[in-house]
């Protein structure tokens, strides 16, 4: 029984480590409320919180960041989700037409944007943004589709912030009006 045991690890552990992932960025504003959007959703393997999108090397939240955007880095198994269902999950945790930040959070990094890495990527990001244009007719949208570059994590008291300090987290999102606006926007669909 026991051998039964150590080799069903052993095989749970070699199908674990030969799973393929793949990973996605997206700027949607403040990090912490993507990484909660993105984090428990089935085939997400984890959210990092950082910074993409510019040239400085070694951005810090407290230091130097300029040119950067506040973005995540998503891990997932494209066998449980896809690239394009993670797009439909940017476009209803975002506000596409504030060209000055997300919700309360105003300025450069704030806004948001699409990292794709690849040329099928950015079809699926360009078809995606097409399809928010064409649903908001006179509606600029400002969101952008830029190409993945080099992906800094953010400090770690950062990262998981949402789980860390909840009752922070929370009154930080309501006060900023995101899930207020996100309804508004997109109704039953926001933020799913």
């Amino acid at each position: 029984m026991r051998h039964l045991l150590i080799a069903g690890l052993f095989a749970l552990a070699s199908l674990s480590a030969n799973a393929e992932t793949a990973t996605a960025h997206f700027a949607g504003g403040c990090f912490w409320c993507m990484e909660s959007d993105y984090q428990d959703k089935d085939g997400v393997i984890d959210v990092v919180s950082g910074f993409t999108g510019g040239t400085l090397k070694n951005p810090t939240y407290k230091g130097n960041h300029e040119g950067h955007f506040e973005a995540i880095k998503v891990t997932y198994d494209p066998a449980v989700i896809s690239y394009q269902q993670l797009l439909d999950l940017f476009w209803v945790s975002i506000d596409p037409f504030d060209n000055s930040g997300q919700f309360c959070d105003k300025g450069f990094s704030y806004r948001s944007a699409v990292f794709p890495a690849s040329s099928e990527e950015r079809a699926l990001a360009e078809e995606s943004l097409a399809a928010v244009e064409a649903r908001f007719p006179g509606q600029k949208v400002h969101t952008e589709i830029r190409d993945a570059g080099k992906f800094w994590p953010v400090e770690a008291y950062h990262q998981d912030y949402y789980l860390k300090n909840p009752v922070r987290y929370k009154y930080y999102r309501w006060n900023c009006g995101r899930d207020q606006r996100l309804e508004e926007i997109w109704g039953t669909a926001a933020g799913n």
